[in-house]
């Protein structure tokens, strides 16, 4: 009776380890899928990260670029103008080439104007310019060379150059064309009759003509919008009337109505 009992305790101890072995098994499989999911995830999460570090890099390299790409443009042979902000019309583009060539063969100054956005490293408009001058036109090549600059976004401007070019143009009027010209029509975002309007300043100073006057700032006239004690007054006024005159009409025709009523009567 013994040996009866215990085979099918036996038994039931053999199949319970077959039928842990593939469990166990499944769990290792389970486990092992998971960490390479976790690992799946770890990958994907650093090359979000890595992309979104270049992606901030590329949008702040144009604004970082900027003064670069003017300091490393070669010196100017052809046109007159580099348009790094890229606000100049293609009519003023042809103007201003026509003006200084006219002006360099007649005067032997040659100007650049130069247009930027913004300025990052240096943020003051006349040392940048005087760093763009020295950049092209190296020593003595700059005596007669000038650059007119105008930064879009400060709304400010400068007008500098090598020491025949300065003397030529005078202290008073490169005061007035980076004090008057480009931030007033620049405040409007007039950035082509800025540049124009200054060009045509230098031009008549340096053909000893006289030079046109500096640009106004045009104040706006406040409208009022609200109405004065004696308008209120007024006001009240008529209003008051027009009240006193509906309340006797509405009281005045039904007694009419009734006189007439018992007057038939």
């Amino acid at each position: 009776m013994a040996l009866r009992t215990s085979r099918p305790f036996t038994t039931r101890s053999a199949s319970g380890t077959k039928n842990a072995l593939p469990a166990l098994r499944a769990k290792r499989t389970v486990t092992c899928r998971a960490q390479a999911v976790s690992g799946k995830e770890l990958a994907q999460r650093a090359a979000a990260a890595g992309a979104a570090v270049l992606l901030s890099a590329g949008m702040a390299a144009p604004a970082l670029a900027t003064e670069f790409d003017i300091l490393g443009e070669p010196t100017p042979t052809k046109a007159y103008f580099v348009d790094d902000a890229s606000v100049l019309s293609k009519s003023t583009r042809s103007e201003l080439n026509k003006k200084l060539g006219i002006l360099e063969t007649v005067t032997g100054y040659r100007v650049e104007v130069v247009t930027v956005r913004k300025l990052e490293f240096e943020t003051d408009a006349f040392a940048f310019a005087d760093k763009v001058v020295d950049n092209w036109y190296p020593g003595d090549a700059k005596k007669d060379k000038g650059v007119l600059l105008m930064v879009t976004a400060g709304k400010e401007g400068a007008v500098t150059g090598g020491e025949g070019f300065m003397s030529a143009v005078g202290d008073d009027l490169i005061d007035s064309i980076s004090g008057d010209n480009i931030p007033i029509f620049s405040e409007e975002e007039r950035y082509n009759q800025a540049v124009l309007s200054s060009v045509e300043r230098l031009e008549a100073q340096l053909n000893g003509q006289p030079v046109p006057e500096a640009p106004k700032r045009q104040d706006s006239v406040r409208q009022r919008t609200y109405k004065t004690k004696e308008e209120t007054e007024k006001g009240k006024t008529v209003t008051s009337t027009v009240v006193l005159s509906l309340l006797l009409i509405a009281c005045i025709v039904p007694m009419l109505q009734y006189y007439g009523y018992t007057a038939r009567d």
